[in-house]
């Protein structure tokens, strides 16, 4: 990504909105972590809570930081963006409107909420 003032992040997970969505989820990380299609979540959050670590970062960090389940975010900006994305995936906003910060692929490697931090440390 091209470096201009970023004014947020906008973290999108590959998961829906909802409670019952919630729940499933949560079972799926426990039952069968390996085929959760969803590393942003498993890397920020629990089976049912946020990770205390992934928690204290961005409550500490100075950068606005927004979170959208996919269903969210394709309502929010689909006349705009359509399925332009893949998800999860973490955007930035910037003067251009939104830009891919950190790619899908990127989330997919990443092994830990530590390895999350770190590629937003050197990146912001």
């Amino acid at each position: 990504m091209e470096k201009q003032k970023l004014e947020k992040l906008i973290f999108i997970y590959n998961a829906n909105a909802g409670i019952r969505n919630a729940l499933l989820d949560g079972a799926h990380k426990i039952v069968s972590p390996a085929t959760y299609t969803c590393k942003l979540c498993s890397i920020t959050y629990g089976a049912f809570r946020e990770k205390k670590i992934w928690k204290r970062y961005r409550t500490q960090h100075d950068l606005p930081m927004e979170f959208l389940y996919k269903d969210g975010f394709t309502k929010a900006y689909a006349s705009k963006f359509g399925s332009k994305f893949t998800f999860p995936i973490v955007l930035g906003v910037t003067v251009n409107g939104l830009e891919v910060y950190i790619k899908t692929e990127e989330l997919v490697s990443m092994n830990n909420t530590e390895d999350l931090i770190k590629l937003l440390e050197e990146r912001t």
